[in-house]
């Protein structure tokens, strides 16, 4: 019955019973009316579609009117339903009633493909607007309403289901995306409209299924046959129903669903998802099985996130009702590891929706494995909010659900023996086995949501910090105890701050109400419990550093009202006697930073507890710096007589003042005379142990910072302005010639410092309304710029093995090497702001751009920064120093391999590529970078022809191959023709004159084509000339004997062409006849009159020198005028752009550009002597479009044919 039913379906098109219909409808009584509108001429003033799309009415007393309507004639309500359906997909033609009654289903929708609007592929599905974004909504809600209120008689009529179904069949799979998408969308929602008809069938068969049984079970006194009869007449109508509404189903499914779920277009693969999961959990007695599963199953490997969201949503609902987890037995073990390894989908919301289905997953017992927790477990540190939270749940239901039951009459345990107590010691074991020790804010952040009651119970912390353990339970190791306080730590900074610590957060979110009051009770707890803990805490760990610096920033989140209000004073003096204690302790840096952290959260003048922790500091300050004063006294007496037990006493009351002088005002100390003594006796004995001069030059920075924070903040006196000038650039002084200690610690503390004065100091000081700082600024004398420079490249360009920082023999050490590699970093960056600033020259940073290439890996982010903002402050100046550190390597290379060096060597090939990233930088618009290219170019020539060759005037110039690599600058790649009896040395002169020459002719016919043939879409395809490489025989490259000139002629003939022809003005109005242009290249290196291509000496040749070189300078500029002829034509925008991004950001993207390209019949304008192969092999991380003017993207590439 049900294949019968499908397959007539389809074939018959949904004709079914139309002929009567139609006569049945004829002069009816409705004919005049449809949906209670006006008919003209069987048309309606407003359509259903119109009804639907405006969603001012009710849906239900739309679907009435129609079914109204469908009572009179159901032939023209159909005819309504049907263009319903066409107009919904965006297509502007109607069917008629004509071919309603007369056509197929097939010949309509080739009718209507036929009059689809092309000019536009958005459809009503798609659009985007205000109007349409409840359409879809109406849409669906007009199909379920419409199957609800025909589900008692109009369904079951043979006619109307036929032919809705039959037309969404055919426009499913029709190849408009807009009727295939549509009809999806309507055949879908059909069939969870009929599966909710089926559901409500197959509950009134049991029902009228029970009645009957308990009607027939009675006695045959109490039977009553007539109600017998009647509940069998019953039960079989509705099995006749529930067949019919199976026939229909069958044939949606298998004539939609079936072919859509692999649809091409993602949108309609996800809403069959999307509805096959609704489907399974509303009926799940009919579609919960294998034959239903194996679609979301197999779909689940969507190469669409937006589908594979779906599946997981769909699979969420069925695995949420436990009842349901029996028939999924055989689908979780088939697919269960495809579900694990989404947890690491690259789309964070399907690797969160796959994390919470395994969540669901836990309620089947045991079908997850250890390995597939685990994998899940590692997600709590991901940076990733969402998918970290969603595992933080998976952890907390898996391992912290099982609680101690407690009993209702007993009181609450609390401390050690409460019921988390477990739970706690859980979190830290895991916390150390997970091996990510540096990440407890993150672990606390991932279970916050699910577990926050948890992870707020501090009480129970401290008591298990503080008390003995109870009989038989095991104390927690010092490991261990370690672990528990820094989770401790992190648990009240997010009950403090609420907010998700760094990295993971979005911003700052606007707390509500609710939010902001739990906020100030947790605080205020958080006081009330600490203030009291702390103290014993403290004195307990006093001498584990890492416990210590943990626990002294619990009062950074106090609430200090509390210790007045709380009669919590006590608490406090102990509090402040401890921290003192732990000072005299400790000398670790960590640990003094966390106590001045301390003191200066404490010394809160809103408080009035603010005297006490002032006088307490105070005393504290004093007996340090007396102690320090009467210590340096003896050491610099002592001089060389003096043991390391005083340098020790020295150095460690030194830490502890620089830590404090870090966070708090010592000026009232004079530490800057005391410190500068020292500073000066290790100048002049040059024996000072390292680490006291490294915290004295600290020291003495924030001497001076402090001194300079208090001028800035209102009016200074003069005396003032004056003694922190002459303190500043004595310390400077002083850095400086710190700059040559031995000690390589000693040096980058030294440098790091004078780095960061310099940037202060500088004449940006005195912006901001701070003018009477002026006398402070200081500029750096060449002296130092160089002694900075000669730091960087002596300490920072070094290859790791030469790093001589690692010590201990830990050379091979991973961390080790990245933390020199990080420190490094942090000294090129400081001079790297240097010279963004303008505090130093810009052309000091030739030397750090030339080591781009060679140390990328390393540094190439920061130096590609420092190009950019250097570019942004002066751009000419910027081409100057790219040039200068070409040149720089140039003239190391000629130094290495001498004059006769071969151009295909690894060296200069490297400066080659350099240029060439260089030259991506400035990007493709010509007007914002013609000045600096041009600059770039014109100390490129000059230093090109600097120095004459030592063989005479017949030789080209020492530097002649420097143009080779000038020819990188250029945007289009030369064009290389061959002068058959020139040598080798001249090539790059002429490699470079007719790249410039192919550029003017280029940009010529680009402009002449650009007002020709404006719109055209045709291009005029031109043979290539013919390219000759250096790789050529020299029988193939020799050219007849009358063309032909010996080298030296040709110098002779170019030294005198600039002196006969005027030079062109530097403009880009000087152009150029192509032709001539193309055949002088041909004729030697210089364009020449007929009278002058004699190969007779002209007399100007044997002048003296200094004549001679204003000849090439006159050259020089000349090639110059071409580059800006050349200009021209690239602000001219093609008529029809090809290649829409100009650089690619990856080789995929190139391979595909150049696969759909005849490499026959054009050329491609990129970089030289890069082919196809080699340019699908650059890294494409070299080029940052970022640093790229945002005008640049609109700029296309073209290709010349």
């Amino acid at each position: 019955m049900t294949f019968i039913f499908v397959f007539s379906l389809l074939s018959q098109g949904g004709k079914k019973g139309k002929k009567a219909a139609g006569e049945k409808g004829k002069g009816g009584k409705g004919a005049g009316r449809i949906n209670g509108h006006h008919q003209e001429n069987g048309m309606e003033n407003m359509m259903l579609f119109e009804v639907v799309k405006l969603g001012r009415s009710a849906m239900q007393s739309v679907v009435d009117d129609w079914i109204e309507s469908y009572k009179h004639d159901r032939d023209v309500a159909l005819l309504d339903l049907i263009n319903f359906f066409i107009q919904c997909s965006g297509c502007k033609g109607v069917v008629t009633g004509e071919m309603f009654r007369n056509m197929q289903n097939s010949e309509i929708i080739r009718r209507m493909t036929e009059e689809f609007d092309e000019d536009s592929g958005d459809y009503p599905l798609t659009i985007a607007g205000p109007q349409w974004k409840k359409f879809k909504t109406s849409f669906c809600e007009f199909i379920s309403v419409l199957v609800r209120q025909c589900q008692y008689s109009i369904i079951y009529d043979e006619y109307m289901m036929d032919t809705v179904i039959s037309l969404l069949t055919g426009l499913s799979d029709s190849q408009v995306r807009a009727f295939r998408h549509t009809s999806t969308l309507a055949a879908m929602k059909l069939m969870t409209a009929l599966v909710n008809v089926a559901l409500n069938l197959s509950i009134n068969m049991d029902n009228t299924q029970r009645q009957y049984e308990a009607e027939r079970n009675k006695m045959v006194a109490k039977r009553a046959n007539d109600r017998l009869e009647l509940l069998l007449q019953k039960r079989k109508e509705l099995q006749e129903n529930q067949d019919e509404i199976e026939n229909m189903m069958n044939a949606i499914f298998k004539g939609v669903f079936v072919h859509r779920y692999r649809d091409s277009i993602a949108e309609i693969r996800a809403i069959c998802i999307e509805e096959i999961g609704v489907w399974m959990k509303l009926y799940s007695d009919a579609f919960l099985n294998d034959s239903y599963l194996k679609y979301v199953g197999w779909t689940m490997h969507d190469k669409q996130g937006e589908v594979r969201l779906k599946c997981l949503t769909a699979l969420q609902g069925l695995y949420h009702n436990r009842e349901l987890n029996a028939r999924l037995e055989l689908f979780t073990s088939r697919f269960k590891d495809r579900i694990v390894s989404m947890t690491l989908d690259k789309e964070y919301d399907v690797a969160v929706q796959a994390i919470k289905l395994l969540t669901l997953v836990l309620n089947t017992d045991e079908v997850l494995t250890p390995e597939d927790c685990e994998s899940v477990y590692h997600l709590v540190y991901s940076a990733h909010r969402p998918v970290a939270v969603a595992a933080g749940e998976f952890l907390f239901k898996k391992l912290f659900s099982h609680r101690e039951p407690e009993d209702e009459g007993a009181p609450k345990r609390r401390g050690r023996q409460s019921p988390n107590a477990n739970l706690i010691k859980t979190t830290v074991f895991f916390f150390l086995e997970s091996e990510l020790h540096e990440h407890a804010a993150y672990l606390v952040d991932s279970l916050w949501e699910c577990g926050a009651e948890l992870l707020k119970d501090w009480e129970c912390m401290i008591s298990l910090l503080l008390d003995d353990p109870l009989p038989g339970e095991e104390a927690l190791t010092d490991r261990q105890e370690t672990a528990l306080i820094e989770i401790m730590l992190c648990t009240v900074r997010q009950a403090a701050e609420c907010h998700p610590p760094v990295g993971r957060g979005t911003g700052k979110r606007v707390m509500t109400a609710k939010e902001k009051k739990t906020q100030l009770d947790d605080r205020t707890r958080i006081t009330e419990l600490f203030a009291v803990a702390l103290p014993p805490l403290l004195a307990k760990y006093a001498v584990d550093g890492e416990k210590v610096t943990n626990l002294l920033q619990l009062p950074q989140f106090f609430d200090l009202e509390i210790y007045t209000t709380g009669r919590l004073e006590k608490h406090l003096e102990s509090l402040l006697r401890q921290i003192k204690e732990i000072v005299e302790k400790h000398t670790d840096t960590e640990v003094l930073e966390s106590c001045s952290k301390t003191y200066h959260a404490l010394c809160n003048e809103e408080f009035t507890i603010f005297n006490r922790v002032d006088i307490a500091r105070s005393q504290l300050l004093d007996e340090l710096v007396d102690k320090f004063n009467r210590l340096l006294e003896d050491f610099l007496q002592e001089g060389e007589d003096a043991d390391e037990d005083d340098a020790y006493q020295v150095l460690s009351t030194l830490k502890r003042i620089t830590a404090f002088h870090n966070a708090h005002d010592l000026s009232g100390w004079d530490l800057f005379t005391s410190n500068f003594k020292l500073l000066n006796t290790g100048i002049e004995n040059g024996d000072m142990p390292e680490q006291i001069v490294i915290h004295s030059l600290q020291c003495t920075h924030y001497v001076i910072l402090w001194h300079l924070a208090k001028l800035s903040e209102g009016s200074s006196r003069k005396d003032d302005l004056v003694t922190l000038r002459k303190q500043m650039r004595a310390f400077c002084m002083m850095c400086q010639r710190y700059l040559t200690n031995v000690n390589t610690a000693v040096k980058e503390q030294a440098f790091t410092i004078l780095c960061d004065l310099l940037l202060i100091f500088s004449h940006q000081m005195v912006s901001g309304g701070r003018e009477h700082l002026e006398p402070l600024v200081y500029s750096p004398e060449d002296s130092l710029q160089s002694e900075l420079l000669s730091f960087i490249m002596n300490h920072v360009f070094i290859d790791q093995d030469d790093d001589t920082n690692s010590t201990d023999g830990q050379q091979d050490d991973e961390a080790v090497k990245i933390e020199a590699l990080h420190k490094r970093r942090n000294l090129l960056a400081a001079y790297c702001k240097l010279i963004i600033y303008c505090v130093v020259e810009m052309r000091t940073g030739a030397d750090i751009f030339k080591q781009y290439m060679r140390y990328y890996n390393d540094y190439g982010d920061i130096i590609k920064e420092t190009m950019s903002k250097t570019r942004q402050i002066d751009k000419i100046q910027c081409a100057k120093t790219l040039i200068l550190s070409l040149q720089q390597l140039f003239i190391e290379m000629v130094t290495e391999l001498g004059h006769g060096f071969d151009r295909s060597s690894s060296a200069f090939c490297g400066i080659k590529e350099l240029a060439r990233r260089f030259s991506l930088t400035f990007g493709l618009d010509q007007v914002k970078t013609r000045d600096a290219i041009a600059m770039l170019h014109k100390d490129g020539i000059e230093f090109a022809f600097k120095e004459p060759s030592p063989q005479g005037e017949g030789s080209p110039p020492r530097n002649l191959a420097f143009l080779d690599i000038l020819t990188d600058f250029l945007l289009f790649s030369p064009l290389c023709f061959w002068m058959g009896s020139f040598k080798d040395c001249w090539l790059p002169l002429i490699s470079y004159r007719n790249s410039l020459q192919a550029g003017g002719d280029d940009d010529t016919m680009s402009v002449m084509s650009g007002y020709s043939s404006r719109g055209s879409s045709v291009r005029s395809k031109k043979t290539k000339p013919p390219v000759v490489t250096a790789g050529t025989s020299a029988a193939k490259r020799k050219l007849p004997e009358e063309e032909s000139s010996s080298s030296s002629e040709v110098w002779q003939q170019s030294m005198q062409t600039p002196v006969m022809m005027p030079s062109p003005h530097l403009t880009s109005t000087a152009m150029r006849d192509p032709k001539r242009a193309r055949d002088d290249s041909f004729m030697g290196v210089y364009p020449l009159p007929h009278d002058q291509q004699q190969p007779h000496q002209h007399p100007q040749h044997h002048q003296p020198t200094p004549q001679h070189h204003q000849a090439s300078m006159d050259y020089k500029y000349a090639c110059l005028s071409l580059s800006f002829r050349r200009g021209t034509g690239l602000m001219e925008e093609d008529e029809e752009p090809i290649v829409e991004d100009v650089m690619m950001s990856s080789e995929g993207r190139m391979d595909d550009l150049n696969e759909g390209m005849d490499f026959d019949t054009m050329d491609i304008d990129l970089p030289p002597s890069k082919n196809r192969r080699e340019r699908s092999e650059l890294k494409p991380d070299y080029f940052d479009p970022s640093i790229m003017d945002e005008s640049v993207s609109s700029i296309k590439i073209r290709i010349l044919y």
